[in-house]
């Protein structure tokens, strides 16, 4: 009973920890989207990259309404409430939307290092094309996760079924088939490989961005006149914006994909492994609206408009 009690405290208390995970970032994205609304509506010229943000905040929105909302009502108790559904549907939405959070993320940083590269680098080539190539991307990123994760409703069920607990493997109120450990690792790395992928280009452009700015600033200390600088201010905000918000995002996610890793090997995760690697899941889409509506220079001359 003791032992029952403590659970419950437990559940209890990280169900409330979800909750205002859930509520805040719900309230963010939707504000950071409410922002593009009176961005539109005001007249300002739109950058390329908002489309991509765009793309980020439904992401992120999928991300806390499938799974946020899911494991707050699974830790107060109401976990029968969507059933064999719940445990089919949610999973599947919430590794899509994290599994585009992941590439619109990298292609934020693929992109800006572009527009940012000086005109005699490798990259200048692309200034031009790269606007146009933003559409087909943001589709086919879309595309590639609803795919990758149709394993998620293939193999999820409800709660186990204890009797025949052997076939099944725990995930605290849903299941899954349990396979030998090397269909498991294959699985594992098939899940990765596409996060690994993203992490590595937005680390590579990331570096990028940096030397960019930072030969940008020695050249005009040299020359001491900005007019024939190729950054322009507002590029270069955007650009150290950016590799802020993509610093976050490998911090996070780099966590996040570590305890994905464990929990796709292990056969009983214990309780707190898994709740941890659950929390840290939403930290990137609570966090990144604030993020960014923080440093847009554009709130500014919304609240003049207005």
């Amino acid at each position: 009973a003791l032992r029952t009690d403590r659970m419950d405290t437990q559940d209890l208390a990280i169900g409330v920890i979800f909750l205002v995970q859930t509520v805040l970032g719900i309230l963010g994205n939707l504000s950071l989207l409410y922002h593009y609304v009176l961005l539109s509506l005001t007249g300002c010229r739109p950058r390329p990259t908002d489309l991509i943000v765009k793309n980020l905040i439904v992401a992120n929105l999928l991300v806390m309404v499938s799974f946020g909302i899911h494991r707050t009502l699974s830790s107060f108790g109401w976990y029968h409430t969507f059933g064999d559904f719940g445990c089919k549907f949610f999973p599947y939405v919430r590794n899509v939307g994290r599994g585009v959070s992941i590439g619109v993320t990298c292609l934020l940083s693929v992109f800006q290092a572009i527009m940012i590269s000086p005109q005699n680098s490798r990259w200048a080539a692309l200034k031009g094309k790269a606007p146009k190539c933003l559409f087909p991307s943001l589709v086919l990123c879309w595309i590639l996760q609803l795919l990758v994760n149709i394993m998620f409703p293939m193999f999820m069920s409800g709660p186990l079924n204890y009797k025949n607990t052997t076939m099944q493997k725990s995930f605290g109120y849903c299941s899954s088939v349990r396979h030998d450990k090397a269909e498991d690792s294959l699985f594992a790395v098939v899940l990765s490989f596409p996060d690994m992928l993203y992490l590595g280009l937005m680390i590579w452009f990331s570096v990028s961005m940096v030397y960019i700015l930072y030969r940008h600033k020695q050249r005009v200390r040299h020359i001491h006149r900005t007019s024939i600088s190729s950054i322009s201010s507002a590029e270069s905000t955007a650009t150290k914006t950016i590799f802020l918000l993509l610093c976050t995002f490998v911090y996070f996610n780099t966590i996040s994909s570590v305890f994905h890793i464990v929990l796709s090997v292990l056969d009983h995760p214990n309780w707190y492994l898994l709740n941890t690697g659950l929390l840290i899941t939403l930290c990137f889409p609570m966090v990144s609206p604030i993020l960014l509506i923080s440093r847009d220079p554009r709130v500014s001359m919304v609240c003049f408009h207005w």
